[in-house]
């Protein structure tokens, strides 16, 4: 199942309100300047930021 653009559209990161983006295998959507991977499980972005993963810097995400 994949996000919609609309919905791609109007989100953004919780913690700072900047820009998501989705990620290349489309599970989780990425914030460039928290260095945050919000996951996506069952087709629905988990939008907490204790739910979220920190991004490597090596990591392509």
């Amino acid at each position: 199942m994949t996000i919609s653009q609309d919905l791609l559209d109007i989100l953004c990161c919780p913690k700072c309100k900047g820009d998501l983006v989705l990620t290349a295998s489309g599970d989780g959507l990425t914030c460039a300047a928290c260095r945050l991977l919000y996951p996506i499980r069952d087709g629905i972005p988990v939008m907490l930021i204790e739910e979220a993963l920190p991004i490597k810097p090596d990591d392509p995400k």
